[in-house]
């Protein structure tokens, strides 16, 4: 007898394996009996034959026959000019080999010269381990290589120091050791010839701009040590990969783009949840409100609540199901998810359903996500390798280049935020140059419903620029301790870092971080500046079992006010522990296990006021203005509401700081005056700008690399400081992170498709894919769709006389 659950076919006694067009068409099916097909466009990415060229005359035969094929025509390009001294960054498609490119002139200067050293970045420890991995394969004499990171036992970095000469490590071990005891590693960086950057597309923001000063502070303590070693960087294939690479390092690089790899056809679809009939029972968002920087949003709710009686089937839930009816087909699938609560809701949803239909199968799932402990994460990937694991439910840790073979389909739970991220996430699937299928599941939210009904923004537009800000002054002036702390700084040492550098080092010397001798800047303290790369607010919170004193995992300290308030509700592989108590100042929070029938949702309050104007735009009735600003926030409560229902048992009060914030902001005024002639009353002025602040936050990711949860808001019918109903969208980093510059260069093209996602929205009053936002503190009140796209019809008309005829004028 078989048994069978809602979304997930019959079991049978052997699993078949379909190929991408077959299991989409299942798929379709599976979901017939809702009342519309979820499928919003199907995009078909032809098949692409591959071109070889000769291995370059300097690649030493030992090396090619390690490899034993030929290389693709980019590879050899981008090693060559390598080779030669040219700095360069190959920028291309997922699996299209960018690793050969720069192990080609890396290894073979290894093998020329035995002092040679070089000097591989990656931006997680997953796939520096799959680079050891290959390496290792090629079973090189006298490379070897060795990962240098967190999980480095101690007793092992001694010897990683003393001999290995093809070192993988991270911007966060390198900003952390590496840099601050050169001396004991003279020997290395005095030899040092390549310096690899992988993956380089992700270094942006904030944590981009850091990295970028890292990075010039290696190549200031690799001249001190007589070393120029030339910088080799991978990227996917993003805008203006040069000039990207060239803020990052500091140097003239020249960009590879023209993929030569062979691909495999790609069914790529795009998936929205439907609406289920106004009988089911609906549940509000379980996402927790929170500002920016804000904690991921978490959810273990079946449905996401619609602001007109109709519910909409959550992302995760129907991600979920794909990846059940996925296993049962026997198609090995990796489904991506935006946040580490959400990658453990999936996989155990998933896993929950293939209990039912197959006793067993459950097992052949597994989440993944950054907080796991080593072990666990290095099992999981050789699990998913082996075949033991049929699927994986994962945050974007699993999103760069580890050699993931096999997997036939790619599930994006959400959109990654980024065209980049999004080709990157679907390259995962099909990477031995076989079919493959992609899906991408809206979630209930403004920029994912914009781009299901709107594919031309998908798939008809040029990759996005890197946006990062070296100049940032909260981002220069700790990186300047910092290189001060490791060797004085010179005046010859100021043009490395930037144009504003001196002005940054007069504001250190007059604080009294830095101290002017004749011989340049000495840092004077201690111990070293404490600076965090990744602007996650400091050292992570250790999350800890409170009767067996284990370790469960890690949360960054700007999410622990949301994720680990006291009474919330903690996921890890999916068990639910409860928060007892959260200790900032020794970073722990401790848990027990429990499995309430309730969530939590945390509530904040935020306050801004404005500190300068930068640029502004004087559109009459409206105004447009970037400038820098101080947010204060602070979580006061949370709500625990009852899984089901999504009823609210009760709100509870928190007793934690303010955490405050001066950074950049992007912000538009309107008179009263424009406002009651455009149809806005007073009584609906609050509700019409707070739903227009909610979709411009989703939709800012449309034209700035960000994610919503990078950035804030706060809408006021009277601001203090602009004494005019005010809508302001801000970065949710110290000194900013580009965001809202370029939210204010595209401050047309944003609004207007804001203004169209709220107008295209099918529901009535407002829901999670228009005006309803997943990190309100107010709980989503006020809100008015209908006048909030009247306000935004008058901002777009004022405006346009104003920036339009500009920005054509300086496109063309």
């Amino acid at each position: 007898m078989t048994t069978t659950v809602p979304g997930i076919p019959a079991a049978r006694s052997a699993i078949e394996a379909l190929g991408p067009a077959e299991l989409l068409h299942r798929l379709r099916v599976l979901r017939s009996s809702v009342e519309d097909s979820p499928i919003t466009h199907v995009e078909c990415v032809a098949a692409r034959v591959g071109r070889t060229t000769p291995w370059p005359s300097w690649v030493p035969q030992a090396l090619r026959e390690a490899y034993g094929f030929q290389p693709w025509e980019h590879q050899a390009a981008a090693a060559s000019l390598a080779h030669a001294g040219q700095h360069v960054v190959l920028a291309t498609g997922t699996a299209s080999g960018k690793s050969l490119a720069y192990q080609m002139p890396a290894l073979s200067s290894l093998l020329a010269d035995p002092r040679a050293r070089v000097l591989y970045l990656s931006p997680t420890k997953a796939l520096a381990a799959d680079q050891l991995r290959a390496l290792v394969r090629l079973g090189i004499d006298g490379v070897r290589p060795a990962t240098y990171d967190g999980d480095t036992p101690r007793e092992e970095r001694e010897w990683v120091r003393q001999h290995s000469r093809f070192v993988l490590t991270n911007p966060d071990m390198l900003h952390h050791a590496l840099l601050p005891g050169h001396a004991r590693w003279g020997p290395f960086l005095r030899r040092l010839t390549y310096v690899v950057i992988d993956e380089c597309h992700t270094y942006r923001g904030v944590f981009g701009s850091h990295v970028a000063h890292v990075l010039r502070r290696l190549r200031r303590l690799s001249t001190q040590y007589g070393s120029t070693p030339t910088f080799v960087l991978a990227s996917a294939t993003s805008g203006d990969p040069a000039d990207a690479a060239t803020r990052l390092t500091g140097l003239p690089v020249v960009a590879v783009t023209d993929d030569a790899s062979p691909r495999g056809a790609v069914t790529f679809a795009l998936w929205e949840p439907p609406l289920l009939p106004p009988e089911t029972p609906s549940q509000v968002p379980t996402q927790r409100p929170t500002p920016a920087p804000a904690a991921v949003p978490a959810t273990s709710a079946a449905f996401d609540g619609v602001g007109d009686g109709r519910a909409r089937r959550s992302a995760l839930s129907e991600t979920a199901d794909l990846l059940a009816d996925a296993v049962v087909a026997g198609t090995r699938t990796l489904a991506f998810v935006r946040s580490r609560r959400g990658a453990e809701v999936v996989a155990a949803l998933a896993r929950r359903a293939l209990e039912e239909a197959v006793p067993g199968l459950g097992d052949r799932v597994a989440a993944y996500r950054a907080g796991y402990l080593k072990e666990d994460r290095r099992a999981l990937e050789q699990a998913l390798l082996t075949g033991e694991l049929l699927a994986l439910a994962s945050t974007n840790a699993l999103e760069l280049g580890v050699d993931l073979v096999g997997l036939d389909a790619v599930l994006i739970c959400g959109y990654p935020g980024t065209r980049a991220s999004l080709w990157q996430q679907a390259g995962r699937a099909g990477r031995a140059g076989g079919e493959a299928l992609a899906v991408l599941v809206a979630r209930d939210d403004p920029l994912d419903t914009y781009l299901v009904h709107h594919p031309d923004a998908l798939f008809g537009r040029p990759v996005e620029a890197t946006v990062l800000d070296p100049a940032n002054p909260y981002v220069l002036g700790p990186q300047l301790c910092c290189a001060a702390a490791e060797a004085p700084l010179r005046p010859a040492d100021l043009p490395l870092f930037g144009p504003t550098a001196q002005i940054a080092v007069d504001a250190l010397v007059s604080s009294g971080a830095l101290r002017k001798r004749p011989t340049g800047w000495y840092w004077t303290h201690q111990g070293r500046p404490d600076v965090d790369l990744r602007g996650t607010g400091g050292t992570p919170v250790a999350v800890v079992e409170a009767a067996t004193g284990r370790l469960l995992g890690t949360v960054d300290r700007g999410s622990s006010h949301v994720m680990l308030h006291p009474g919330a509700v903690y996921l890890h592989q999916g068990t639910s522990y409860v928060v007892e108590a959260l200790d900032l100042d020794d970073a722990v929070a401790l848990v027990h296990a429990e499995e309430p029938d309730w969530s939590t949702h945390a509530r904040d309050v935020t306050d801004l006021s404005v500190v300068s104007v930068r640029e502004y735009v004087d559109a009459g009735p409206v105004g447009l203005f970037l400038g820098e600003v101080d947010v204060t926030s602070q979580v006061v409560s949370y709500q625990r509401r009852r899984i089901g229902s999504g009823e609210v048992i009760d709100t509870r009060p928190l007793d934690l700081p303010a955490r405050e914030l001066r950074t950049v902001a992007v912000w538009f005024t309107i008179s009263s005056k424009a406002l009651l002639a455009a149809g806005v009353e007073p009584g609906d002025v609050p509700g019409a700008l707070h739903a227009a602040e909610h979709a411009a936050i989703g939709l800012l990711p449309l034209v700035a690399t960000c994610d919503r949860w990078d950035i804030g808001g706060l809408s006021t019918a009277d601001h203090a400081d602009t004494d005019c109903p005010t809508v302001f969208v801000y970065d949710g980093h110290p000194g900013g992170a580009g965001f809202a510059e370029r939210a204010y260069a595209t401050a047309e093209e944003w609004l207007r498709a804001t203004r169209e996602a709220i107008a295209s929205c099918g529901c009535d009053t407002g829901c999670p894919s228009c005006v309803q936002s997943p990190k309100c503190g107010n709980g989503n009140n006020p809100l008015h769709k209908r006048k909030s796209i009247a306000v935004l019809d008058a901002v777009l008309a004022a405006l346009h006389p104003r920036i339009g005829p500009a920005r054509a004028a300086a496109e063309a």
